[in-house]
């Protein structure tokens, strides 16, 4: 069921760029199908039309961007002739300019990817460290890791450092949030809902020191166990349990084994170690407080 919702996501992002403009329905529309084609999700091989997941999501906003861009050059100056002219017209003209662009911003993105794979291969354990720490930081920030993750198309280990930096980070913030707010507040941010806490983390900065601290112990063990994923399951961390599934199924010991490395690093780890530093940076170094 997950993966068929994201062969949805070039369409949902096109829509939702368009309502940001608050274009009209017939608008949203064009803007949502634009963005779908530019995404490459959909190609013709063979003779027939295959999804090829969710296409490349950077020439996804930037096709969705022109489309939004045109219509509203266009705007209401051909009066009714408007109903005509946005999908055949306008809708056309976007959609050609992403599949120009298409290869080209791929070729981009998809090096950005296997530039930062090919550093998990050199250097596993140090650069699944540093991905935990920058994803740490994305969640937690107005940027999606969701969208960064797909974007860059990372796998494999720096995948699963993804997710354990965001894990790292929610286990950061429900330490330091279970004795000074109501059990709602952290069972909210361990479901996913860490982006509350960016009004927090902009008045106090501090807060992210116990994060990149938990986020560089998980990501160590995280490389040392061999945690992986894919671009699909690097920007959720335990939010369905998409992390530790994807984790598992790249995990070669046995099974029982294998279930024990994933709870580990996705769960004791991360909360633990981020009770611990919190303990340590509140009550013995007195950094700072809960408040």
């Amino acid at each position: 069921v997950v993966e068929s919702i994201q062969f949805t996501v070039p369409l949902l992002v096109g829509a939702l760029i368009a309502m940001r403009f608050k274009l009209s329905p017939l608008a949203t529309a064009v803007v949502a199908s634009s963005a779908f084609v530019g995404s490459g999700a959909a190609q013709f091989k063979d003779g027939v039309w295959l999804l090829v997941g969710v296409g490349d999501l950077i020439n996804t906003m930037l096709t969705a961007a022109i489309a939004v861009f045109l219509i509203l050059l266009v705007g209401e100056k051909f009066g009714s002739l408007t109903l005509i002219i946005l999908p055949t017209i306008v809708g056309v003209i976007a959609s050609v300019i992403g599949v120009f662009t298409l290869p080209y911003i791929q070729m981009i993105t998809t090096g950005i990817g296997n530039l930062v794979n090919s550093f998990t291969e050199l250097q596993p354990v140090l650069m699944s460290m540093l991905i935990a720490l920058v994803f740490s930081f994305i969640i937690i920030s107005p940027i999606s890791t969701v969208a960064t993750a797909l974007a860059i198309g990372i796998n494999g280990l720096a995948a699963g450092s993804a997710s354990l930096g965001i894990v790292a980070c929610e286990g950061a913030l429900v330490a330091g949030t279970l004795k000074i707010n109501r059990a709602g507040v952290p069972l909210t941010i361990f479901l996913g809902g860490v982006k509350m806490m960016i009004p927090n983390m902009v008045r106090h900065p501090i807060i992210l020191l116990p994060i990149f601290t938990n986020a560089l112990i998980t990501g160590l063990v995280g490389g040392l166990i061999g945690i992986g994923g894919t671009k699909e399951s690097a920007g959720f961390g335990i939010i369905g349990l998409v992390g530790p599934i994807s984790a598992f199924r790249f995990m070669e010991h046995s099974i029982i084994l294998n279930l024990v490395f994933v709870f580990i690093s996705f769960f004791v780890v991360p909360f633990v170690m981020g009770y611990l530093i919190n303990t340590l940076y509140m009550k013995i170094l007195k950094i700072y407080d809960r408040e």
